[in-house]
C-alpha cells in the first residue's frame, strides 16, 4: 500500500485507518528541523551539571541517581532491556504497525528530543514490514505503555524478536533481512520511545474502527429484522428523530429508512395489521444504534487528538530551551474512550440478540414457524444459534464494565495512580469478535425470515445483502451442521460485505462516518 506523509499534529482518522489496513507512514520533511533542534537541547543537557530527569538520572523511583555523561548511552539501552517484561500472546500485526506509526507522529512533533535517525528507523521498519513481537499484557497505562513499547524499541536496537514475511525471527536478523542496521540510543531516546500511550491508543483505535464497521452492519441486519418481523417503519421517520435532536439517532433513522425503501413486505401490511406497536428491539433502533454512534464519534475525537499528541516525559520546549517534566504519559483519556467503545459494542449486541430472539419466537414473529424451520419438531432450526447469541451478548456485557475506574500503585508508589487503558483497549478486540458473531446470527435469522415471507419481497438494498449471504450460506431447510454457517456469516459481517452490498444496490453509501 502507499505511504502516508504525515503532518504531525494533524493526522486524520482516515489516515490512521489506512495505516491499520497496511499503509506505511513517514514524517513530512518540514518537521525535521524542529526534531533536530529538540535533540540538540537534550544533547547539551546530557553534558551539563544540572540533573535532568531521564537524561542524566535514573528512572521512576531511581530519579535521584545521577548518571555521568559517559554512561548515558548504556543507561538508555539498559532501560529498554529491563522494561521488556511483557507477557502473553503477540499483539496483532496491524495494531503493532499502528502503534509504530503513532510513535512516529508523536516524536515528529519535535518535543521529545530524539534524533531524526530514530524516527527514520521506525519509518523504515514500517515500510519494510518489520513488525516487532509485542506481548499483549504488561501495561497499566501510566507511565505510558512501558513494556509493550520496550518490546518495539528492542527490535530497533537489534534485540527482541520481530515478524517479517510471516516468520518470527530475532530482531537483529529481521533488521538485516530488511536492509537495516540497529541504532544506538542517545540521551533520552529510549525513554522517549517507551514513555507514551501509543500501545493503548493503537488498540483503542483498532477497536473504534471495528466497532464502527459493526455498527453499520447492525443497521443492515436491524433493517432485515424489521422486514422479517413485518414491523413498522413509522418509528424511523425523520420528524421523530429531529424532535429529540441527537445526531447519531437522526443518522441511524435515516439509514434504516433508506435500507427499507421500496420493500414489498412493508407495503403488504400497511392495512389490516392488528398490532399497535412493535417490540423495542425493532422500534427503538435509531435511539440505541444512534446513541452508540454518538459514543463512537466522541471516542474518535479523543483518540485522534491522542494520536497526534506528545505523550512522553520529560518534554522539550524548543522555543525556550527548557526540558520540563509533566504527566502526558497518563492514558486516562484513552481509557475513558475505550470504555465508551466497549459500552457501544455491548449495547449493539444486546439489541441484536433481542431481535434474534423475537424472530425465532412464534409468539412474537407474526406468523413465522418456530425457530424459522419449515418442519419444527423434527428440526430445531435456529434454536441454539439464538442461545449462542445470548451467550456472546452476556460475555460482552461482562467485559463492558469500566476499566478506567481501576487503579493500582506501581514503581514503589512513585506511580500511584494509573489508567488501565491498555487492557481497556485490548478487550475491544474480543468484544468485536463476539459482536460480529451476534450480528452474523441475526443476518442468518433475518434472511431466513424474509425468505419465508414469499411472495412478498424486501427492498432492493436488503435483497442484495441476502444475495451476498446466499453466495456462501444457503437457506436452512433440514437441520445441518450449523457452526460453519455461523462462521461464514460472521466473516461477512466483519469483512464489511453487508454494508458494501447495500451501498452498491443503492448506488451510494448511506452509512454514517466517524471522521
Amino acid at each position: 500500500m502507499s505511504t502516508i506523509i504525515a503532518a504531525s499534529g494533524r493526522v486524520s482518522l482516515d489516515d490512521l485507518a489506512k495505516v491499520y489496513a497496511g499503509a506505511s507512514l513517514s514524517l513530512e520533511p518540514s518537521y525535521w528541523p524542529r526534531v533536530d533542534a529538540a535533540a540538540a537541547i537534550v544533547a547539551k543537557a546530557a553534558q551539563g551539571a544540572e540533573p535532568v530527569y531521564g537524561i542524566n538520572t535514573g528512572f521512576g523511583k531511581l530519579a535521584s541517581k545521577r548518571i555521568p555523561p559517559d554512561q548515558t548511552t548504556q543507561l538508555q539501552r539498559n532501560l529498554i532491556l529491563s522494561h521488556c517484561c511483557g507477557v502473553g500472546p503477540a499483539t496483532p500485526e496491524p495494531v503493532v504497525r499502528l502503534m509504530m506509526a503513532l510513535k512516529i507522529i508523536s516524536l515528529g512533533r519535535g518535543a521529545s528530543g530524539v534524533r531524526s535517525e530514530i524516527i527514520e528507523q521506525l519509518q523504515a521498519m514500517l515500510a519494510q514490514g518489520v513488525s516487532p513481537f509485542v506481548p499483549q499484557q504488561g501495561s497499566v497505562g501510566a507511565s505510558g505503555d512501558l513494556a509493550p513499547l520496550a518490546h518495539m524499541t528492542a527490535v530497533m536496537i537489534g534485540e527482541g524478536q520481530a515478524f517479517l514475511d510471516g516468520r518470527l525471527v530475532p530482531g537483529r536478523e529481521a533488521l538485516a533481512r530488511a536492509g537495516l542496521t540497529p541504532v544506538t540510543l542517545g540521551p533520552k531516546e529510549g525513554l522517549a520511545l517507551i514513555n507514551g500511550t501509543q500501545f493503548s491508543t493503537a488498540y483503542a483505535l483498532a477497536g473504534l474502527l471495528r466497532a464502527h464497521d459493526l455498527l453499520n452492519a447492525a443497521l443492515v441486519t436491524g433493517a432485515l429484522s424489521v422486514d422479517a418481523a413485518m414491523a413498522s417503519t413509522a418509528p424511523f421517520r425523520p420528524e421523530i428523530q429531529a424532535l429529540r435532536g441527537h445526531p447519531g439517532q437522526i443518522e441511524a433513522g435515516r439509514v434504516l429508512t433508506e435500507l427499507l425503501d421500496g420493500s414489498a413486505i412493508r407495503l403488504s401490511h400497511l392495512d389490516g395489521d392488528e398490532r399497535v406497536q412493535d417490540p423495542y428491539c425493532l422500534r427503538c433502533q435509531p435511539q440505541v444504534a444512534g446513541a452508540a454512534l454518538d459514543l463512537l464519534t466522541q471516542a474518535a475525537r479523543t483518540l485522534v487528538t491522542e494520536a497526534n499528541a506528545v505523550t512522553d516525559n520529560p518534554l522539550v520546549l524548543v522555543e525556550t530551551g527548557e526540558i520540563i517534566s509533566g504527566g502526558n504519559f497518563h492514558a486516562e483519556p484513552v481509557a475513558f474512550a475505550a470504555d465508551q467503545i466497549a459500552l457501544a459494542l455491548s449495547e449493539l449486541g444486546a439489541i441484536s440478540e433481542r431481535r434474534i430472539a423475537t424472530l425465532v419466537d412464534p409468539a412474537l414473529n407474526f406468523g413465522l414457524p418456530p425457530f424459522l424451520t419449515p418442519q419444527p419438531g423434527l428440526n430445531s432450526g435456529f434454536m441454539i444459534a439464538e442461545v449462542t447469541a445470548a451467550a456472546l451478548f452476556a460475555e460482552n456485557k461482562q467485559r463492558a464494565l469500566p476499566c478506567s475506574i481501576d487503579s493500582t500503585p506501581t514503581s514503589a508508589n512513585q506511580e500511584d495512580h494509573v489508567s488501565m487503558a491498555a487492557h481497556a483497549a485490548r478487550r475491544l478486540h474480543d468484544m468485536a469478535d463476539n459482536l460480529a458473531h451476534i450480528i452474523g446470527i441475526e443476518l442468518l435469522v433475518a434472511a431466513q425470515g424474509i425468505e419465508l415471507r414469499v411472495p412478498h419481497g424486501t427492498s432492493a438494498a436488503l435483497s442484495a445483502v441476502i444475495g451476498a449471504l446466499r453466495m456462501h450460506v444457503p437457506a436452512l431447510e433440514d437441520d445441518r451442521y450449523m457452526a460453519d454457517d455461523l462462521a461464514k456469516a460472521a466473516a461477512l459481517v466483519a469483512g464489511g460485505v453487508l454494508a458494501r452490498a447495500a451501498a452498491d444496490a443503492l448506488g451510494r453509501d448511506p452509512f454514517p462516518r466517524l471522521g
